[in-house]
């Protein structure tokens, strides 16, 4: 009988600083064998508990603009005066393979992804409840400055303008909550019809009584 393939997902998750789009995408990662992290490059200094090669690779801003040249960055942006970008090889080499990948990008990395790999992107933004929750969270997580935070804040607005380009939109009221929603859009996206390799031939053989 023919084999039926599926084909990964390239699964991101954007939001204004603070709104939860990281804590909700570790949480999925770690609750999913199949779902793995996508681990960006960086210009910025590690935080805090950040282990290079686990939550960013960290490296140079030369090394940075290297691997812009050479197209090994499936999207880049500069975000409050550092670089990030998604290294395309990783990521490429899994979505062949049937493995799902998530990633936390802003939505100047997701319209690059969407124009690179539409069929392989499942995008969902992440909305805080209210602005002053927002600003509450960024405080309360003390890794940014007062300066820093006013800025995040000040850009929150044209960040959230962006919404309508995703496939999905949830409303960040409690984290199990959000986390139970994109569980449950990660399950339906799984089995859409064109993701499934194979499945022409499977069904035409099923007809045929093969």
């Amino acid at each position: 009988m023919s084999e039926i393939r599926r084909r990964g997902i390239l699964l991101v998750l954007s939001s204004p600083s603070g709104a939860g789009k990281t804590t909700i995408t570790r949480a999925l990662a770690a609750a999913d064998a199949n779902l793995a992290m996508s681990v960006s490059v960086t210009t910025r200094p590690a935080r805090e508990g950040e282990v290079d090669g686990r939550h960013y690779h960290f490296i140079a801003p030369q090394r940075f603009t290297e691997m812009v040249a050479a197209d090994e960055l499936l999207e880049h942006a500069v975000v409050f005066g550092h670089s990030y970008g998604t290294p395309r090889a990783p990521v490429m080499a899994a979505l062949e393979a049937g493995r799902d990948i998530i990633s936390d990008v802003d939505w100047q990395g997701t319209q690059q992804l969407a124009e690179k790999l539409q069929r392989d992107l499942v995008s969902v933004f992440i909305l805080p409840p209210s602005l002053a929750a927002l600003e509450d969270r960024l405080k309360r997580r003390a890794q940014d400055s007062a300066e820093v935070v006013a800025g995040r804040m000040a850009s929150s607005a044209d960040e959230m303008s962006h919404w309508p380009e995703y496939d999905y939109v949830i409303l960040n009221r409690g984290f199990e909550e959000s986390v139970r929603q994109v569980q449950s859009i990660l399950v339906a996206e799984r089995v859409r019809r064109e993701r499934q390799v194979g499945l022409a031939e499977f069904v035409n053989r099923l007809r045929s009584g093969a």
